[in-house]
């Protein structure tokens, strides 16, 4: 089955950077399939802004680019397309000192019929909503999460963790990308990725209430933006929303 529906993308400054490092895209091809990502630059004095754009530029060209097939083989090209990203960041940071250090996290959902492929590197997140819930479809690469996942503190300690925005993973940091990557099953449900500048301001209760409006997916992301600044917007923060139609 091929979905049909409306998307939406936007990033925000927040009340506190001077700069925004977030980019988000969502685009669709003759095929029907969805492509959305989200990438968060690290680095600072405009790096991790170039890190970012270096990679969501590739990850959109690879796209309208790609030639149909199987989810097996998208698995794979979406593998690809994220460490060619990571070789053209790291090369260029390696030849000219005035990038040296910027990376950028990425999280990317390709949607094919009935399933997607979902790609993680760093802390941005990728969740799905439907009447069943919000639910969590990437794991934050970070240390704090590394030390809940091996048993090491609590689930209760992990957001008053001095340790909680270090990040285990980035593209561009290393010759060579790690990355999650998993095909999960697609019904239909409404899809949101997000850098950490909206979950760190907008708890998951606050962002299930936003989804769950009948508010067009733009409208979503201003009102999700709204919150995360009227709660202090202590960061950039990038959105990307899918919403298939519904079918009564």
């Amino acid at each position: 089955m091929i979905y049909k529906g409306h998307f939406s993308s936007r990033t925000d400054i927040g009340k506190v950077r001077i700069t925004n490092e977030d980019q988000a895209y969502v685009l669709t091809n003759y095929q029907g399939d969805v492509f959305m990502v989200v990438c968060d630059g690290m680095g600072g004095q405009n790096k991790g802004d170039y890190a970012s754009k270096v990679a969501i530029d590739h990850l959109v060209e690879a796209f309208q680019n790609k030639k149909k097939g199987p989810s097996i083989l998208s698995r794979a090209w979406l593998r690809r397309v994220i460490k060619e990203a990571n070789a053209i960041i790291f090369n260029e940071a390696s030849k000219n000192p005035m990038y040296e250090g910027m990376g950028t996290t990425c999280v990317a959902v390709l949607i094919q019929g009935n399933r997607m492929i979902v790609a993680n590197v760093g802390d941005s997140r990728a969740y799905g909503y439907d009447e069943r819930g919000l639910r969590r479809l990437t794991n934050d690469q970070t240390y704090v999460d590394y030390l809940y996942r091996s048993g090491q503190i609590a689930e209760r300690d992990k957001e008053s963790s001095p340790d909680r925005h270090v990040l285990m993973n980035a593209l561009g940091i290393y010759p060579s990308a790690s990355l999650d990557l998993a095909v999960l099953p697609y019904g239909g449900e409404t899809i949101m990725l997000c850098s950490d500048g909206l979950y760190n301001n907008v708890s998951e209760p606050e962002i299930r209430a936003i989804l769950s409006t009948d508010e067009r997916p733009d409208q979503k992301i201003s009102s999700l933006i709204a919150e995360a600044n009227a709660n202090g917007g202590s960061d950039n923060m990038a959105i990307a929303i899918w919403e298939a139609d519904r079918h009564d």
